[in-house]
């Protein structure tokens, strides 16, 4: 069949978003787009009135009949309708987990790899030496009361033991579900095989057990695939017919359900793969802040289950401490006003910043919320962790500790974010700023942002299986991806390595699209803009004594670079990135580089 128009809806934890796909003069692009308070908790608690009032929005603005009462009209008939609908899904909380493995830094992180690979929250990790006793972790499973449980544990043929024990603890604690009062819970069973009837037995009637293959056939390899698939076919079987309204909506989607997440995951995953470019993306919701990464071939995911914009914001002060925040804030501000603002913010989630102070302050607290999920991802992209990777039993005993992170900053090709905070700030200089501040690039990169936070409805759109859409489906995914959602901010150039007072960090010469030359001098602590469009610009980069701008201290580079709707961003500041000691230097260093990159023109005009 030929795919013509494609409508897709992502429902967030507090807005719903609808986007329409269609075919024009041989290529797919997005037309419209419609939103709208997502639906369900009380008093509506059916999901399906927000996708129908955001659809509905469509409609309107697409001037195309889309809707029949409460169904959605497919396949495309005439100018009505459209071929297919596809949604994802993180209302309600979206997956929450929790792992079991036998060793923690061994079978337990692997567990957790492939439950955040699927697009879950991990709750808590359960493992054999975590130092809990029974009766703690008995306590700590009814107190959770998670969505599903992925139970892991020795290598296939190993000693049973640990797992059984592990599985007398879950029937135990007989735990129940968060969502539905009719079923049983789903556990999945990844571990070794030879303890498979055992835990048959503990746990088949109590629980909905499913078996697949080992997470750790054996010590030095990884196998995560079978479990990512069973943990997502259960969550559209189970959590998600249990949400309100969510039976109904997945009676009218052409595809099965996607966890926003794992939605964006997989998008990003494709892109990296197919660029063969190395990515990280960030998504910062409400709720949780989302980073994924693609170093080395190797797909990491982690997820910051407690640091958010708006339910979560109150976490992020706490975690990152009211001097972090403030270190952000560019005008002298009171620590108690502060704090009132983030608890207004925590008491109205939905609430949009309603003057330049406020803002300011949201996309400083953003820039904290980046930062630590960033920590938290580095510390967990761990190298010897691929799938099918081998490693010595050393190693495997050591994984967390000995370790190195996958994530290299200077290698990294380019930088994505999205999410609320990142798509709909009023300026994209401000976008590139908290991805520049918060991540800190090294060397050469290029910056994007998701431009309307479409992405999960792409990742979906790029999953789909039938074989008659498959093809069309991806080739629309992609083709919106690269032409409607990214929006190309531009390039960051930094220079890696320690910086003294007034020294020349980087020379940098480059050919405009004009045929002009541009010639500049960046010295320390300056943050540079020139402004060029999405073009590739050759370029000459020198940088100072002692720095690194990607081949080596010292050496300069001849390259490609690309301007952006920000254009190229010069920063001289540094890393590792020191601001001033003082608050009165270092608001003014704040408001000096705002100024240079024109990122609050009313305030700094530049």
């Amino acid at each position: 069949m030929d795919l013509r128009s494609i409508l897709a809806t992502d429902c967030g934890s507090t807005t719903t978003k609808a986007i329409l796909i269609e075919l024009v003069d041989g290529e797919y692009r997005l037309q419209v787009r419609g939103e709208a308070p997502t639906t369900v908790e009380a008093p509506f608690e059916d999901v399906t009135k927000g996708v129908l009032n955001a659809v509905g929005e469509v409609e309107e603005l697409s001037g195309r009949k889309l809707l029949d009462g409460e169904n959605i009209l497919t396949p495309q008939n005439g100018d009505e309708g459209v071929d297919i609908y596809v949604s994802t899904s993180s209302a309600g909380g979206g997956l929450q987990m929790m792992v079991a493995g036998v060793v923690k830094s061994m079978t337990g992180e692997s567990a957790e790899r492939a439950a955040l690979g699927a697009g879950s929250i991990v709750m808590d990790v359960l493992a054999s030496n975590d130092g809990r006793m029974p009766h703690q972790k008995i306590q700590r499973i009814r107190q959770l009361r998670p969505d599903m449980i992925l139970l892991s544990g020795g290598i296939d043929g190993g000693t049973t033991k640990h797992v059984v024990e592990l599985a007398e603890i879950l029937h135990a604690a007989n735990p129940k579900p968060r969502l539905g009062k009719d079923y049983k819970l789903p556990v999945i069973y990844a571990g070794n095989n030879k303890a498979q009837g055992e835990i048959m037995k503990t746990l088949a009637e109590m629980t909905d057990l499913t078996i697949v293959n080992n997470i750790r056939p054996v010590l030095e390899r990884e196998n995560l695939t079978p479990s990512r698939d069973k943990i997502h076919d259960l969550f559209m079987e189970h959590v998600m017919q249990q949400a309100p309204g969510y039976k109904k909506l997945m009676s009218w989607t052409d595809a099965p359900i996607m966890p926003t997440p794992g939605a964006v995951g997989s998008l990003i995953e494709m892109i990296a793969k197919q660029e063969n470019i190395t990515v990280v993306g960030v998504d910062i919701g409400g709720a949780t802040t989302d980073i994924f990464s693609v170093f080395q071939e190797q797909f990491n995911r982690t997820v910051s289950a407690n640091l958010g914009m708006s339910y979560s914001v109150c976490n992020v002060l706490a975690e990152a401490g009211m001097e972090n925040v403030l270190r952000w804030v560019q005008f002298d501000i009171d620590e108690i006003d502060l704090n009132n603002r983030i608890g207004n913010k925590m008491i109205r989630p939905t609430t949009v910043p309603q003057s330049m102070e406020e803002l300011m302050m949201e996309q400083a607290i953003a820039r904290e919320a980046l930062r630590l999920s960033f920590i938290q991802h580095k510390a967990f992209a761990v190298n010897l962790k691929g799938i099918q990777k081998e490693r010595t039993i050393s190693d495997a005993f050591e994984q967390s500790e000995s370790g190195l992170s996958l994530v290299n900053m200077i290698e990294l090709d380019l930088l994505v974010g999205s999410g609320g905070v990142m798509s709909h700030a009023p300026r994209r200089e401000q976008s590139a700023r908290m991805l520049i501040d918060a991540f800190l690039p090294e060397g050469i990169t290029q910056l994007a942002v998701d431009s309307i936070f479409m992405m999960p409805q792409l990742g979906v759109l790029a999953n789909i299986d039938k074989e008659d859409l498959k093809e069309d489906a991806r080739k629309a995914a992609v083709e919106v991806f690269e032409k409607d959602c990214l929006i190309r901010l531009g390039t960051c150039i930094s220079p890696v390595g320690k910086i003294k007072p007034n020294m020349t960090v980087l020379t940098a010469e480059f050919v405009l699209p004009d045929g002009k030359s541009e010639h500049c001098i960046v010295k320390a602590g300056e943050l540079l803009r020139i402004k060029v469009p999405y073009e590739p610009l050759k370029a000459t980069l020198t940088p100072g004594r002692g720095l690194d701008i990607g081949a080596g201290k010292g050496e300069p580079i001849e390259t490609t670079v690309f301007g952006g709707v920000v254009g190229l961003l010069l920063d001289g500041r540094g890393r590792p990135f020191m601001l001033p000691e003082s608050k009165t230097e270092r608001i003014s260093s704040l408001q000096k580089w705002s100024t240079a990159t024109n990122e609050y023109p009313n305030i700094h005009p530049g």
